[in-house]
């Protein structure tokens, strides 16, 4: 696998992440801001946190990997490489939401130590579910 990336606050974000975020999710969050920070596969995926060092937490707000990538293991690499930088940086507590018809990312998050600890009812646009998830480090 490439090396890891990463990209803090302040930074621009490469067109192939604002292409692979506008195939995923519809639209680019756009550049870096305040706690932003985003670690990087080139080419293959990525995944953005908000990082709140002053409550040692921090949010996982979009993970992506290309089509061409999947099924190799990535999701799982980026999360554990960001997780163990994150565990460096002193964050203690991690946080994510899903939507609970997203079968395959529940079980990576699961696979990898999350505990899904809730849900948002009627969450995203369509109405759907967000499942609530929480990591210890």
């Amino acid at each position: 696998m490439k090396a890891f990336t990463h990209l803090g606050p302040g930074s621009q974000v490469p067109g192939w992440i604002e292409a692979l975020e506008t195939e995923a999710f519809g639209k680019p969050w756009g550049d870096l801001d305040g706690g932003d920070h985003l670690w990087a596969v080139p080419g293959a995926g990525f995944a953005r946190w908000q990082v709140i060092p002053a409550a040692r937490e921090a949010e996982l707000v979009r993970i992506a990997v290309g089509p061409a990538a999947r099924r190799q293991g990535r999701g799982g690499a980026l999360l554990r490489h960001s997780q163990a930088v994150l565990k460096r940086m002193k964050i203690d507590v991690l946080y994510l939401e899903v939507r609970v018809s997203n079968s395959a990312a529940r079980a990576l998050y699961e696979k990898e130590g999350w505990v899904c600890i809730g849900l948002r009812k009627g969450y995203y646009r369509d109405g759907e579910d967000a499942a609530l998830y929480r990591r210890e480090l």
